[in-house]
């Protein structure tokens, strides 16, 4: 049988990494995202692929596309909720309302809502179960200077990981969370100019396809194993150690 896979912010990087390797695994593969174009582009690369655009804020959105995705009873074996936003780097007091709302809008109630949508299909499918895993980050552990805002959402979401790991057991919904340091992407590359602009090394990154390889790897697993936790970064990246 066919196992499917729902990607949230699959028009570039990590999602569309993810979603790539996916599709050529043999998966059917939902990609959404805002930019629809580019969805059906993408999708259009790919074998049993689905563009799914939709505003991930909106929770009627995000219940319409899982309906979608699973209609004619089609199953969701696993969601990777990995939509994020990083506003602009700043101390607390510089941090406009708007940027805040923004980011709680996108890497907390929307990954809030698609997790609740995945595991209500997930509950009532036959046979039950799937699994659930959540883009977190190693802000979710240790922050970068002038990350308040997607700090706070990321350590939100090690909250809704294990939550949702503990009240998935009865339905044998599992649910993990992947924490990445470094990928090459777009949300990275800011970093990585203001860092060459001021004439710094920039920071040690690693591929994006490392960390498809590390989703799908949790994907795989079979229902009784899960990784609760896994973080994938750059090795040289200045993570662990003291400053």
């Amino acid at each position: 049988m066919t196992r499917s896979i729902l990607i949230t912010g699959a028009s570039s990087g990590i999602g569309r990494a993810t979603a790539e390797l996916f599709a050529a695994k043999g998966w059917r593969v939902g990609l959404v995202a805002r930019r629809a174009e580019k969805l059906e582009e993408i999708a259009a690369s790919m074998e049993r692929a689905e563009a799914l655009p939709a505003d991930l804020t909106d929770p009627d959105q995000v219940a319409r596309t899982f309906e979608r995705f699973t209609r004619n009873g089609q199953r969701l074996d696993v969601l990777f909720n990995n939509a994020g936003i990083f506003t602009p780097a700043a101390p607390i007091d510089e941090v406009s309302i708007e940027n805040w709302h923004t980011a709680i809008a996108i890497n907390l109630n929307a990954m809030f809502y698609c997790a609740r949508a995945a595991f209500a299909l997930m509950r009532a499918q036959s046979p039950q179960g799937g699994r659930i895993i959540n883009n977190g980050s190693i802000s979710a552990h240790s922050p970068r200077p002038g990350s308040v805002t997607y700090t706070t959402t990321k350590h939100a979401i090690t909250g809704l990981t294990k939550t949702i790991s503990l009240d998935g057991r009865p339905f044998d919904i599992a649910c993990g969370q992947i924490d990445i340091g470094n990928a090459r992407t777009d949300l990275l590359q800011g970093i990585i100019d203001k860092a060459v602009a001021a004439g710094e090394a920039p920071p040690p990154t690693m591929d994006v396809q490392d960390v498809a390889r590390a989703v799908l790897y949790m994907a795989e697993l079979p229902p009784e194993a899960n990784v609760l936790n896994m973080t994938i970064m750059a090795t040289k990246m200045e993570y662990v150690g003291r400053g």
